[in-house]
């Protein structure tokens, strides 16, 4: 089925900005803010959504403009909407942020939301946007790597709820996390075969463009994967039949397997069910992030530090930040307008990158992985010697990842010069006692330059009994002192 026209005047599909256009009428000037406030309450989650630019398509687009605004209104009953996320690596990472915003808004919204962990459909592989064939998992992989999306997932509901949502704001709906593997393992070949097998139909699924790209291919694709789309239309039946499901979430590469679970479903049990997709993030160079392409920004601590994450969102540019305050938080459209009226004033001062990377941080890692980000960013870039003196080792460890760590024992009349030795951080002879007096080593961020300085318990020596011993630019060596 083709895809919707899109609207010369904002670039979405035309029925979509349809919904928001006909429930938002433009209001006068002198009370732009507070009327648009209230009539976004009003229109509900699809218009406000539409606005903010995370909807991005509704389908099928004729049916989900008669049905679903109403559906959706603001008073009804709660519908049940779900997304999927196939654990092919052991975290979350950036791509995946705005299918779980979708979600969170539904939620927002007093409807109940269900994260799939793709413990089953992992095993094929999705060949949507792919040119080859995915590797293999093991299963006992694929099982660690689904508990630990579920984690992750779980700590993300968790922190929302925690620190986004005010107890007297209305209903938050339910949030439940399953793992496909529950159904999809049970099904019998012949039964899936004979059921869902029989209602969907072969030209549906080879006219799809990711089919269609990979049998054009040399490597061609294999029967595992062909069936990939028939898996994931059965996750939204099986979701539909025990759990009251009628809408799928998924990035904008997933329209072709929402198609086909839209089809199983309408077909099976005659109920009108609805896919809705969210924008794809991709870096400077267009390319999707993720693990595939090789530039996946974690989700998960061990892999990417809630530093990392936080200096990833500062780093944004002015051309999309203000497209990304609206996808990655929940600020209201009028602070985000204030904040993009500020930046206009002072762009020096990076606000708008600062609150990003905020929000995020504080979604992802919650309040101490924020404090832990904004410690590491003082340490690191602003000098700061309190904020080194307060960083765990956990955190030491995550700013300097390739620093060289030592623990070396403090002796009496110990100098710098014997502390860049003692950490191998110099050569012997008179070329490493030029380093230090050219001006190389600095120690806590001071630049030394004598080497014969003895080092001195709360300058040289942190209160946490650490030293950040940099040489040159880029080399940087932790020492603990023991038995201070």
């Amino acid at each position: 089925m083709a895809a919707p026209a899109l609207c010369r005047r904002c670039g979405r599909p035309a029925g979509l900005w349809g919904l928001a256009r006909a429930r938002l009428p433009p209001p006068p000037r002198r009370r732009a803010h507070e009327q648009a406030r209230r009539a976004r309450g009003a229109a509900g989650l699809l218009a406000a959504q539409c606005e903010r630019g995370l909807f991005q398509e509704v389908f099928p687009a004729q049916s989900a403009e008669e049905q679903l605004p109403a559906l959706l209104e603001p008073g009804r009953p709660p519908l049940a909407a779900y997304c999927g996320f196939d654990p092919t690596a052991d975290s979350l990472h950036v791509g995946h942020l705005l299918p779980v915003m979708a979600l969170l808004h539904f939620q927002r919204a007093g409807h109940d939301v269900i994260a799939v962990v793709g413990g089953a459909t992992a095993r094929l592989g999705d060949p949507s946007g792919r040119e080859r064939a995915r590797e293999p998992l093991p299963a006992g992989q694929v099982r660690a790597q689904a508990r630990a999306l579920r984690a992750g997932l779980a700590r993300l509901f968790g922190n929302h709820r925690e620190l986004f949502w005010e107890p007297g704001a209305g209903r938050l709906g339910r949030a439940a996390l399953l793992d496909n593997a529950r159904w999809l393992g049970r099904e019998p070949l012949l039964r899936f075969l004979g059921g869902a097998g029989g209602r969907l139909r072969m030209g549906t699924l080879l006219s799809r463009q990711s089919c269609q790209a990979r049998l054009r291919s040399a490597e061609g694709m294999s029967l595992a994967e062909f069936l990939y789309p028939a898996l994931q239309a059965y996750d939204f039946l099986h979701l539909h039949q025990h759990h009251g499901c009628r809408i799928q979430l998924g990035g904008h590469d997933q329209m072709g397997n929402i198609m086909s679970g839209y089809e199983l479903v309408t077909k099976m049990t005659g109920t009108d069910v609805f896919g809705i997709t969210v924008p794809l993030i991709t870096s400077t160079t267009g390319d999707k992030l993720g693990k595939t392409a090789g530039n996946a920004v974690w989700l998960n601590r061990d892999k990417t530090s809630p530093f990392e994450l936080y200096q990833f969102f500062v780093r944004q540019q002015d051309n999309v930040v203000e497209k990304y305050l609206k996808l990655f938080t929940f600020l209201p459209l009028e602070e985000i307008a204030h904040i993009m009226e500020m930046h206009a004033k002072a762009p020096e001062k990076w606000g708008p990158q600062k609150r990003l990377a905020a929000e995020v941080t504080k979604l992802v890692h919650g309040k101490e992985g924020l404090e832990s980000a904004k410690r590491c960013t003082k340490a690191l870039y602003h000098s700061s010697v309190e904020a080194l003196e307060e960083m765990s080792d956990q955190e030491l460890e995550e700013l300097f990842r390739q620093a060289t760590s030592a623990e070396l024992m403090l002796e009496p009349g110990m100098t710098v010069l014997d502390l860049c030795r003692k950490a191998n951080a110099i050569p012997d002879g008179p070329s490493g006692y030029r380093k230090i007096t050219d001006g190389g080593v600095s120690i806590n961020g001071n630049r030394v330059t004598d080497p014969e300085t003895v080092l001195i318990l709360g300058q040289h020596i942190l209160k946490n009994g650490v030293s950040l011993l940099r040489v040159g630019k880029k080399n940087y060596y932790i020492i603990k002192w023991l038995q201070l």
